[in-house]
């Protein structure tokens, strides 16, 4: 059974050029008291830059050597969402053209995510289309964009052309609304604690909003094996249950969304990929992911967890659900 690794990245040292040139004042580029060079959002780091991010070859090597047969890349936070609108839009299909090559070098062995400029819905329902042309598996979206919620009403031309289009979307984690007010350039706390709140928050919204509702067409996929959100999925049921305004535009209980969308397998633990599947209502709604190249990415360990479930479950993971998904 082959292996499809669904959340992955690569970048390009154009993109860290344009970043230097265009993130201030929010973003930055430079090392971190250990020496590593990071992205940082109005001083908290949040991502490491690590050679893997920008080779291609050393990251099919790196497949063969951990049992990889497949990944659909993206970029990752912070996206394009910075410089206005002509460097996000330029910075987007920019990273859209480089991963269709790379996919033309190994057609075998890489799919990818179209970076959309989000900020500007006509720029990205007009890059979307042009990204789908070129061969665009699925969408890449931060949980918050620019600090704005995805349900944000300026996103929903772009939600349904994505939803025309009927595709997958990654919804990734960047640092929270509010990192710095919450001290999140202590310990380097964005990573561990603070991309969980971003997706927690992101999808919890996107469900008691009745996004679900409005758009059946796409696949949302919840990254990191869905947050936390495995963990509070009975909390979710019952403040839906006790309090009004959980309940004000949906009557479905929000357990049964979170058995609509996908999740990864970028846990750490093998109890909490049980947990998610559970959730999940099953292995049908879950996918291998590694989040390789990140310096906390783990290819050969998620992957070891995933066939740790054993039988039909390890299949649907390693590659049936995405098969399905992403019509491979």
């Amino acid at each position: 059974m082959p292996v499809i690794d669904v959340h992955t990245h690569m970048l390009s040292a154009s993109w860290v050029e344009e970043l230097r040139r265009h993130g201030a004042p929010k973003y930055d580029v430079r090392p971190t008291k250990a020496g590593q060079d990071s992205v940082f959002l109005r001083g908290a780091p949040f991502m490491t830059l690590t050679p893997e991010m920008f080779d291609y070859d050393l990251r099919v090597k790196n497949m063969d050597k951990a049992g990889v047969d497949v990944a659909i890349v993206s970029l990752t936070c912070p996206s394009a969402y910075w410089g206005g609108p002509e460097v996000s839009a330029a910075t987007a299909a920019g990273m859209n053209d480089l991963m269709a090559f790379q996919q033309g070098r190994y057609p075998d062995r890489i799919r990818w995510f179209a970076t959309l400029p989000w900020q500007y819905a006509d720029r990205a329902v007009t890059e979307l289309d042009r990204a789908v042309k070129a061969g665009a598996a699925g969408v890449f979206v931060t949980a918050n964009v620019d600090e704005k919620n995805l349900t944000d009403p300026v996103f929903a031309p772009v939600w349904e052309a994505i939803d025309r289009h009927a595709l997958p979307v990654l919804v990734h984690p960047t640092a929270p609304q509010g990192a710095d007010a919450m001290g999140m350039d202590e310990y380097g706390l964005v990573p561990p604690v603070g991309f969980m709140f971003d997706t927690t928050l992101a999808i919890s919204r996107m469900i008691f909003d009745g996004f679900f509702d409005r758009y059946e067409r796409l696949g949302i996929i919840a990254g990191h094996g869905g947050a936390t959100l495995p963990y509070l999925a009975g909390r979710l049921d019952r403040c839906h249950e006790r309090i009004p305004a959980c309940a004000e535009k949906i009557s479905a209980p929000p357990s049964s969304y979170l058995k609509r969308i996908y999740y990864d397998t970028v846990v750490y633990e093998k109890g909490a990929l049980d947990l998610c599947i559970e959730v999940a209502g099953g292995p049908e709604r879950v996918m291998y992911g590694s989040d390789y190249p990140h310096n906390i990415g783990d290819m050969e360990g998620c992957l070891a967890r995933v066939d740790a479930l054993g039988g039909d479950a390890a299949r649907m993971v390693r590659s049936g659900t995405a098969e399905r998904l992403f019509r491979l």
